[in-house]
């Protein structure tokens, strides 16, 4: 009994790290900050601090405790509906999308 118990754990201990090997590189979350900083920042705050330039535009470290950036990545691919006319429809592409949701995650 003992021997199974043991080898069990030694099993998990071999395959959770493989499971959740997956992380975002510095890279990424930077890559992510560029698409941002590119598109974005003439409206929004898109750090940690500082108010956004556009009166109204919301401070994506504010966006982030409304929404999950992790579910935005289906609006981003299909151009996002805002409650105003004059946001640009932004085209993104997916490794693009990803890097995005790493940055705003990054903010959480």
């Amino acid at each position: 009994m003992w021997l199974k118990i043991r080898i069990l754990f030694s099993a998990l201990a071999v395959l959770l790290p493989a499971l959740f090997s997956f992380s975002a590189s510095a890279a990424d979350v930077s890559a992510g900050m560029a698409v941002v900083g590119n598109n974005c920042s003439r409206c929004h705050a898109i750090g940690r601090e500082g108010t956004s330039p556009r009166d109204g535009a919301p401070r994506f470290v504010d966006l982030v405790t409304r929404y999950p950036p992790a579910l935005l990545a289906e609006a981003l691919a299909e151009g996002i509906m805002t409650g105003h006319s004059d946001m640009p429809e932004f085209v993104f592409t997916p490794e693009q999308i990803d890097d995005l949701i790493l940055y705003l995650e990054s903010l959480e």
